[in-house]
């Protein structure tokens, strides 16, 4: 089916000082499938909205306008039935920075933070670095897909008096979506315990396959006591670069807190390009999305299925949202640097480490799906090819 977008045409990404293409820039014959930025043109009203940005003159220090505030306010009620008053809107530049100005704001040096692995790797890195106590609960594998063992994660909350559960959902590097009687089981725990939730719903938008998103706001309205959310255009429009995230922080006592962090680390200002992408993408960007679901749909069902006859071995975790793939090699018995070796070496291919979300992820990577289908394509042979038979 043809759309009003092009999701066919792989943009140039030399020249740009690209993450995602830095070793590509070396070796022309590799391809990237690692890090979460897609490589599918800019929604065209964002791209217009940077090009008028340019024609200001003065790029100086901006606020967040009205307009801005009431889009978001928009967006989350319309695409996830969440409402909140505009004064529980917090801007930050990135939802990584959230959660180290909220372990900063709200947990001494040697308190317990809970995050479950394997999980988006800034979690653990953020938790070491600002020298809390690293709490990590195992996901478990059911039916291809990840569960909480809920026993074992209210002994880890007891045992360990944890202070901060960080949550990501939908979970990467999984794709899972999780249900309302999973987060209303979490946070009844955390509420029991006085643990307060940190909620990275940065996929929010990206769900596929019929799965919907539950903000853990929207499971209970006394949930909100003790919750911040964390979200942001950035991933779902490809806009990363601009940065700008926010929060979602109702009870005002915290939001207070957390703001005063945020004031002494000196991150209470944003980019404006930030402000002003961030405004596009959801005022104008509704219909993009929904083409964009489905090209990323039919690119993990070619993934899938192409896998299941070219590499049978590969156990592919189908992901309910985002675009991201857990792939487990683990039936090969290769060592990681052997995986590795073939993946980077020989099929010139680079996917996420596995280990680095968590000792879970020995034996996996994770493969982003967000490009061409031909790209994808041939992304997909050339693993297939130097996997063992």
């Amino acid at each position: 089916t043809m759309g009003k977008y092009d999701f066919t045409t792989l943009p140039n990404r030399f020249g740009h000082h690209t993450y995602k293409w830095k070793e590509a820039e070396e070796d022309r014959d590799v391809l990237p499938a690692w890090i979460a930025d897609m490589d599918f043109e800019v929604l065209p009203e964002i791209q217009q909205a940077v090009h008028d940005y340019a024609d200001q003159l003065v790029y100086g220090y901006t606020y967040a306008s009205e307009e801005l505030i009431n889009v978001v306010l928009a967006w989350e009620r319309n695409e996830h039935g969440y409402t909140f008053d505009k004064a529980a809107l917090v801007f930050i530049e990135g939802v990584v920075p959230a959660i180290s100005t909220a372990i900063q704001a709200f947990t001494q040096e040697g308190d317990a933070v809970l995050i479950n692995t394997p999980v988006y790797p800034p979690f653990a890195r953020s938790v070491k670095l600002n020298h809390r106590k690293l709490i990590t609960n195992s996901l478990i594998e059911q039916d291809g897909l990840f569960q909480i063992d809920f026993e074992q994660l209210e002994r880890d909350i007891v045992d360990n008096e944890v202070k901060i559960y960080v949550l990501c959902n939908p979970h990467n590097p999984g794709g899972r979506v999780w249900e309302e009687e999973v987060l209303e089981k979490i946070g009844r725990l955390c509420q029991k315990y006085g643990v307060l939730v940190v909620s990275d719903e940065i996929h929010q938008d990206l769900t596929l396959f019929g799965h919907k998103h539950q903000s853990f706001n929207t499971v209970s309205p006394d949930f909100k006591d003790f919750s911040l959310i964390l979200a942001s255009a950035t991933k779902t429009f490809n806009i990363a670069g601009t940065k700008n995230s926010y929060a979602v922080i109702e009870n005002p006592s915290l939001r207070q807190q957390f703001q005063k962090r945020q004031l002494a680390n000196n991150q209470h200002e944003i980019s404006g390009l930030g402000f002003l992408a961030t405004e596009a993408a959801y005022r104008y960007g509704k219909a993009w999305l929904t083409e964009l679901k489905a090209v990323l749909e039919e690119n993990i069902d070619f993934v899938v299925d192409y896998f299941a006859k070219e590499a049978p071995r590969l156990r592919v975790m189908k992901p309910q949202g985002t675009y991201l793939v857990w792939l487990d090699f683990s039936a090969y018995g290769l060592t990681d640097e052997q995986l590795f070796h073939l993946l980077r070496e020989e099929a010139k291919v680079v996917l996420n480490r596995g280990s680095d979300f968590g000792q879970e992820g020995k034996g996996h990577a994770r493969l982003n799906t967000a490009a061409p289908k031909n790209m994808i394509k041939e992304i997909c042979r050339r693993i297939a090819a130097v996997l063992p038979k």
